[in-house]
Parts: structure tokens; C-alpha cells; sequence
């Protein structure tokens, strides 16, 4: 962990971003791993897939840990998801907006929200197109239940890391674009392991990163 803090606090960022957060990808973790994780000083916590999330989430609810959902999210898991995450990273669509809304507790805070954007335009790629954003944060920003925090986006694993860059590139454009009509938001969660430093330097908010955390997943765990 302190070597991946340390890469982060060393990348150079754009003088209008403040230092990015670290994500520490536990899905496919035990919630020993997690618990280990978070007796080291980490908080935030991310998962792919509801079910398997659900039981960490309540072993774990003593630590105070801060819970984002980072994989894409079936509407008929909104139930679910609202009422134990903390962050909906991967919202791309207006029925599942609606639906997060109609799920989040009002007893509970805002549920933080990112719109997932495929920035690549790759085929069969979740996420919404840049144009579709604005329409998106209008409606999360009409909804009581639900705070927008900014965009995620996932983009594609090209060995040419000029072109990666390009990606997180437009995407930094495309917060700034629209923090011009959203000024609270504050977000933007792109990089992973492997390029998090390229990711900090063209203005990510927030990196997620696992296996520079927790070491290689193993076969078992990758199946």
C-alpha cells in the first residue's frame, strides 16, 4: 500500500486537481484481506458484483470502511445496491438513475453517484457516449436520494500508453465541461494499476487500484 501512495503522491497533476484518493479494489478479496487493508489506514473500498459485496459489507460494518460499487449494475440489483453501497460508480442509463433513487433509504446520506462513460466508444462496452452526460446529470441532480460526485470511466487497455493517455484526456475535458453546469461535483475516477500515475497526470480525482494493493490475484481467485 505504500508503495502505490507513494507513486500516487509523486505524479505530477493539473494545478486545478487536488491530490487523488485511492480505491483499493477487493473484489474477489475475503474480508480478511479487507479488514488487513483497513487496519493499514485504508477506507475506501471497491467491488464488481453486488452479491459477493453484500456479506463483506456486513462483516466488515465495524470499520467504518466506505463501500463503491466499480462493476456494472443490472437494474434488478438497484434494490440492493442503494441500500448497502456508499458510491454507485457505474451508473450509464436513466432506469437505473430512477432506480438507485426509488432504493436509497431516505434514513441514509445521498448515495454518491459516478456516470460511467465509454470514452473509446468500444462495442458491447457498458457506459454512456460523452454526448448522453448531460441528461444523465440532470437527473441524478434531480433527485433528493442521490448526490452526483462526477464521471468513471474504464478505458481500453491499448499497449500505446500515448493513446490511453488521449483517452483520460477527453475524459478530464468532458468533467470540466461539466462541472460548468454541476459545479458541486468533484470526481473523476479513472487509472488503474497500470497506468494510475498517466491517469493523476491528465486529472484524476480518485485511481482504483487492486492488485498493486493485494498482489496478483490467484487462478482460483480470477475464476
Amino acid at each position: 500500500m505504500r508503495a502505490a501512495l507513494s507513486l500516487m503522491e509523486n505524479a505530477s497533476r493539473p494545478p486545478d486537481r487536488p491530490a487523488p484518493r485511492l480505491l483499493a479494489v477487493s473484489k474477489t478479496r475475503d474480508a480478511d484481506a479487507v479488514a488487513a487493508m483497513a487496519a493499514a489506514g485504508q477506507r475506501a473500498f471497491g467491488e464488481n458484483y453486488v452479491q459477493e459485496a453484500l456479506a463483506k459489507i456486513e462483516a466488515l460494518r465495524g470499520l467504518g470502511l466506505e463501500w463503491h460499487l466499480i462493476g456494472h449494475l443490472q437494474s434488478n440489483k438497484a434494490d440492493d445496491a442503494a441500500r448497502a453501497f456508499d458510491w454507485v460508480q457505474t451508473v450509464d442509463r436513466a432506469k437505473l438513475v430512477e432506480a438507485l433513487a426509488r432504493h436509497r433509504p431516505p434514513s441514509l446520506p445521498p448515495l454518491n453517484v459516478l456516470i460511467q462513460v465509454n470514452i473509446d466508444d468500444e462495442a458491447g462496452k457498458h457506459g454512456c457516449r460523452p454526448d448522453e452526460v448531460d441528461t444523465l446529470a440532470a437527473a441524478i441532480a434531480a433527485q433528493p436520494t442521490l448526490r452526483l460526485r462526477g464521471l468513471m470511466a474504464i478505458p481500453a487497455p491499448d499497449p500505446d500508453m500515448t493513446r490511453r493517455r488521449a483517452a483520460f484526456r477527453a475524459m478530464s475535458a468532458l468533467f470540466d465541461a461539466t462541472a460548468a453546469h454541476h459545479p458541486g461535483i468533484d470526481t473523476l475516477s479513472m487509472g488503474m494499476s497500470e497506468d494510475c500515475v498517466e491517469a493523476i497526470e491528465e486529472g484524476a480525482t480518485m485511481v482504483r487500484v487492486g492488485s498493486a494493493l493485494f498482489g496478483a490475484r490467484t487462478a482460483r481467485e480470477a475464476g
